[in-house]
């Protein structure tokens, strides 16, 4: 999958991807060149998680903004 295929996954689709590569990788099984390309992939993947959970922690925070000011807090989910 190209990385212009990677940007329009959602979060929950990239993740569950990333997850499958990662037991491609662990089980030993691929040769090199197969395993670099797994990598990369698995990379460019991960990337794109950060990239969305960066994004929701600035619109939490952008929700969390009071009258005096902007008010940082921890997000937490139980």
């Amino acid at each position: 999958m190209a990385n212009e295929d990677t940007e329009s996954m959602t979060f929950e689709e990239s993740l569950k991807t990333l997850e499958q590569l990662v037991k491609e990788l662990e089980s030993g099984n691929l040769d090199l060149d197969k395993g670099l390309e797994v990598y990369e992939r698995a990379t460019v993947l991960r990337d794109r998680c950060k990239k969305i959970l960066d994004e929701a922690d600035r619109r939490v925070q952008k929700l969390i903004e009071t009258s005096e000011g902007t008010k940082k807090e921890d997000l937490v989910i139980d």
